[in-house]
């Protein structure tokens, strides 16, 4: 089934959002400081091409460095990312067919506005890599 939601959804929006994605990373790529930003909205860009059967997880060894640049990418980019995830999330939600999409498209508005300190990791794997090596599994 979601190899089915994530086809109708690249048609739908998932390619169109991946595009402002990329655009907002190479925008940020251009200056040195803008790298991690940039690193990240095309972490981000990726999951937003194909959402279904991944999900965003916050990374427990994240500190003081991610939310100082989730305050920034907020400023940048995080704004604009997440208004057209509001715009595309209502338009899908037209169509009674468009309901599990436009929901989707809104579970991706707190990762378009603070990307920073998470990880996206598949949803058959309750845990991370990372957190999985902290806890010696």
């Amino acid at each position: 089934m979601k190899t089915i939601l994530n086809v109708i959804w690249l048609v739908l929006s998932g390619f169109w959002l991946f595009l402002g994605y990329l655009l907002a990373g190479v925008l940020l790529c251009i200056t040195i400081i803008g790298i991690p930003f940039g690193i990240a909205a095309f972490r981000i860009g990726v999951y937003a091409l194909w959402p279904f059967g991944y999900a965003a997880v916050e990374r427990r060894d994240a500190g003081a460095a991610s939310c100082i640049g989730n305050v920034l990418w907020l400023i940048l980019a995080g704004w604009w990312l997440a208004i057209g995830h509001i715009v595309t999330g209502i338009a899908l939600c037209v169509t009674i067919i468009g309901i599990p999409l436009g929901i989707a498209n809104f579970k991706l508005i707190p990762v378009s506005l603070l990307p920073l300190g998470r990880e996206i990791v598949r949803t058959d794997q309750p845990f991370t890599a990372t957190a999985g090596a902290q806890n010696g599994w």
